[in-house]
């Protein structure tokens, strides 16, 4: 078998765990240049490779949907991110893909299947409300159509109260947004600054062409999802390419089958795996991987935890909800990717105020390269001045703390 990095690979029977992490790599937009000026071209272009940025509350460093695009094209202009998600022409959208998520718009026919399954899947409170105030969901959405775009403290002033219902309260009227959210009755126009949720009817946030177009059967939409999670991924197992979107397993396992038949995806044995395989027809496998990269936990490369355990060898686990005195790591650990492995993580803090970026703790994995702490320096460097921060601190906790200090102060 020759491996080659100039065109697609071609099928292959079995897959070094190296060559898996490789092609994964390739698949997420690692072995792209990073750009000396990145513009809305760079950030399509990891768009088409990851196909969602997930979002979190957690803003200890910078908010999840940003750092990923940070992480294949260094310092950029967050306001490039803000334009394709707030602005016309519309590129992205937010909704429940695999958690709350920035998604391609034209991923939202092949996400009507979720919207039209709230009634058995959207959590238990916003089904309540739907089923025991109707009316406080009708009364709703005509204020977000009659008063649109709104927050949820927004209509929450104007809610009637109700004897029946001893009165409507701000939580009922966030519910009842939040269920008109799941269904795609409203959408998110945007988040304002206190990462509020900004509502709006879907007709007046999506492009025509996509509020137009037809919506896919289920079948043909898992399909359509799940081949966009192969090309992400570059070659998994079908419970990484099912989580992905946060499928049921019978029918993403129904579109992996589909797939195969169609040789979109083909059935590969990686090395040290369990579970079958499979690796997207077009996937690169690289001979090599020149990465350097601080990962949000939140990044697709990582954040199916088995998935970056079996490629990389690396376990993970985010310990925001663990108590400060069990913590192994830390409380926002970022892996650090130099080449083609993680060879280091790191707890960090962006200390606003005092303009610094806080190095809390920082860990070597084994047979971690020599260059790992001068690397990293070199991208906790670039970091900083993308976050506005002058300074960093890097604390005495871990194996590699030391090492990093000397390295940050020669920079």
């Amino acid at each position: 078998m020759t491996v080659t990095d100039a065109r697609p690979s071609p099928p292959l029977q079995r897959l070094s765990r190296r060559q898996a992490r490789r092609a994964a790599l390739a698949a997420q937009g690692f072995c792209d240049r990073r750009p000396k000026r990145p513009d809305a071209r760079a950030l399509s272009r990891v768009v088409g490779r990851t196909n969602l940025f997930q979002i979190d509350s957690v803003n200890v460093l910078t908010r999840a949907q940003y750092m990923p695009l940070f992480s294949r094209l260094g310092p950029y202009d967050t306001g490039l991110l803000d334009r394709a998600f707030g602005r016309r022409p519309r590129r992205l959208f937010e909704y429940w893909a695999h958690e709350a998520s920035l998604v391609p718009v034209e991923l939202h026919p092949a996400l009507r299947f979720r919207m039209a399954r709230a009634h058995q899947h959207a959590w238990g409170g916003m089904r309540r409300i739907a089923e025991e105030q109707p009316e406080l969901v009708t009364f709703v959405r005509e204020e977000v159509q009659n008063r649109g775009p709104v927050t949820a403290r927004d209509v929450e002033h104007d809610v009637p109260r109700s004897k029946e219902h001893w009165g409507w309260n701000w939580s009922e009227a966030k519910r009842a947004l939040e269920w008109l959210f799941w269904c795609g009755e409203v959408t998110s126009a945007r988040r304002n600054g206190a990462f509020e949720r900004v509502y709006d009817l879907p007709e007046r946030v999506l492009p025509p062409e996509i509020v137009d177009a037809p919506t896919p059967d289920d079948a043909e939409a898992h399909r359509i999802l799940v081949e966009v999670a192969a090309r992400a991924h570059g070659v998994a197992t079908e419970p990484c390419l099912r989580d992905y979107f946060r499928l049921t397993p019978q029918e993403s396992q129904a579109a992996v089958a589909d797939l195969v038949e169609d040789e979109v995806l083909v059935p590969v044995q990686v090395d040290g795996w369990s579970r079958p395989a499979y690796i997207h027809h077009q996937a690169r496998v690289p001979r090599k991987v020149s990465a350097r990269a601080l990962l949000s936990p939140f990044d697709p490369l990582v954040f199916e935890r088995t998935r970056a355990e079996q490629l990389f060898d690396f376990r993970y686990r985010i310990e925001i909800y663990v108590p400060a005195p069990k913590r192994v790591h830390g409380y926002y650990v970022l892996p650090f990717l130099l080449g083609d492995r993680l060879v280091a993580r790191v707890d960090l803090k962006a200390d606003r105020k005092a303009g610094v970026l806080l190095v809390h703790a920082a860990f070597a994995e084994p047979d971690s390269p020599a260059e790992t702490a001068a690397e990293l320096a070199a991208e906790l460097r670039s970091l900083a001045d993308w976050l506005g921060l002058s300074d960093i601190e890097v604390s005495p906790r871990g194996d590699l703390a030391e090492a990093l200090r000397a390295e940050v102060g020669r920079l």
